[in-house]
């Protein structure tokens, strides 16, 4: 029985973040665009990573009315919150956007291909016995939560963040594996549910990637939610005891709860696509290796977004994507921005743009640090005082940001005023001399430029 043959000039494996924007830039672009997903249009991002677990947070510092805290306690939220009404929730966003994307695919005479890909050769993959040949090619399959074999994943107790989003009830207690981002978020998420969370981590403070101040003010916040942080610490075994899971740690401890979650790492998702086809080596994380550009050592396929490892957002994924389509079709582009802002949506939520205060003492800055109590913003004290904190590192002599880091509420949205302010150079006195609408948690720039401005006065 011959295959089915199909051509386009573009063909991109995966309709992730990175995928999506690539196949629109390319079809902006005029050229033919086939987009191969195996899985439910969207990928990874959309149906089981960024926006579940972004929406999941929204419904519940909705539903249990979260912010009430400070007005009326803790007895005013609500604590029969159901995994049916956080469902519910999460299906008709989910739904919404994949009609969007499909809109955006049909509007941009996009071709979408169900099925899995493997490569043939480095001009053609093969998808559930269809042949499609292009002229370039981009992999961007995303990536998938790390499984180890001696983790018995069970779907019911034992959970990876994908198999977590199936849960059919809310555990009075759990356990969550790893201190990073998608740890944090779910406990986090779950701790403002009522549920006993522990976290275990072999480091001693949760996301070593923030300011170590920022850090600080997140372990206390968690930990007024009830969330305990066991560190320093390593996983010897996992097992099922009847309707609990139980870890046994290094130092002899041994922890139970009702459900376990595994966030140690997330992993390329290539395994399936026979990439040493067409020419390419993984490198020794599991990652496809790729120059500035995105080009993989085949030139003209490229790989972009979780494939290709570190940022691994979808934000920087979404722009990598833009400028592969770019750069395979001649358009004016450029190179990656070598600086951009990170979200991390734990509740409180924490973004940040450039330097820590770590890394300027390791490199010798002279620098000062304005900054913003969250009790000091009018409009915090009438959405509910979230406790936070606005941090402005500048150098003491130029007066150049060079980093800002926000936890509270708002902090992912209002970082974008400060990122925009560092792409032009404005030094840290520009807060000063703006006018902010009053009152807004914007108005924390304005503050912590005042605070550290008034820091070098004194020191003079």
């Amino acid at each position: 029985m011959e295959r089915e043959e199909l051509f386009a000039e573009f063909v991109v494996i995966g309709s992730g973040p990175a995928g999506q924007k690539a196949a629109i830039q390319a079809a902006k672009l005029g050229k033919s665009v086939i987009v191969v997903e195996k899985d439910v249009i969207g990928g990874s991002s959309l149906n089981s990573g960024t926006i579940p677990s972004k929406s999941l947070r929204e419904a519940i510092l909705d539903l249990t009315d979260f912010y009430k805290r400070s007005f009326y306690g803790k007895q005013a939220m609500t604590a029969n919150v159901s995994i049916n009404d956080l469902n519910y929730r999460l299906n008709k966003i989910l739904e919404e956007q994949r009609k969007m994307l499909h809109k955006q695919f049909e509007k941009n005479k996009i071709r979408l291909v169900q099925g899995s890909a493997r490569f043939e050769n480095d001009k053609t993959i093969v998808v559930d016995g269809r042949s499609i040949k292009g002229d370039v090619f981009l992999i961007a399959a995303g990536s998938k939560p790390r499984n180890p074999m001696n983790i018995p994943f069970d779907n019911e107790k034992i959970l990876d963040s994908t198999r977590l989003l199936a849960i059919d009830y809310l555990p009075k207690t759990m356990l969550v594996l790893g201190g990073g981002i998608v740890g944090c978020e779910y406990a986090s998420f779950f701790a403002a549910l009522g549920t006993e969370v522990t976290v275990i981590d072999k480091r001693a403070h949760l996301l070593p990637l923030l300011d170590e101040e920022i850090g600080t003010h997140l372990q206390k916040a968690l930990g007024d939610l009830g969330l305990k942080v066991v560190g320093n610490v390593e996983v010897e075994e996992v097992v099922r005891k009847n309707k609990h899971v139980q870890v046994t740690l290094n130092n002899g401890e041994t922890l139970e709860a009702e459900m376990l979650l595994y966030a140690l790492g997330r992993e390329a998702n290539v395994d399936q696509l026979e990439i040493e086809n067409a020419g390419i080596d993984l490198d020794s994380k599991g990652y496809i290796p790729v120059n500035t550009l995105f080009q993989t050592k085949v030139p003209h396929i490229y790989a972009a977004g979780d494939v290709i490892g570190q940022p691994a957002l979808a934000s920087t994924s979404m722009e990598q994507g833009r400028l592969v389509a770019r750069h395979a079709f001649g358009a004016t582009t450029h190179h990656f921005p070598s600086f951009f802002p990170i979200g991390i949506y734990t509740i409180p939520e924490i973004s940040s743009c450039g330097y820590t205060e770590k890394q300027l003492k390791e490199l010798g800055y002279h620098y000062e640090v304005g900054r913003a109590y969250y009790y000091e913003i009018a409009r915090n004290l009438i959405s509910g005082n979230d406790p936070g904190l606005f941090k402005i590192l500048f150098h003491a002599e130029t007066l150049e940001i060079l980093g800002i880091h926000i936890i509270g509420k708002a902090a992912t949205e209002v970082i974008h005023i400060g990122q925009v302010a560092m792409s032009f150079k404005a030094r840290v006195d520009y807060f000063i001399d703006q006018v902010f609408n009053y009152p807004t948690y914007a108005e924390g720039f304005r503050i912590a430029a005042l605070n550290g401005m008034n820091k070098l006065k004194h020191k003079k």
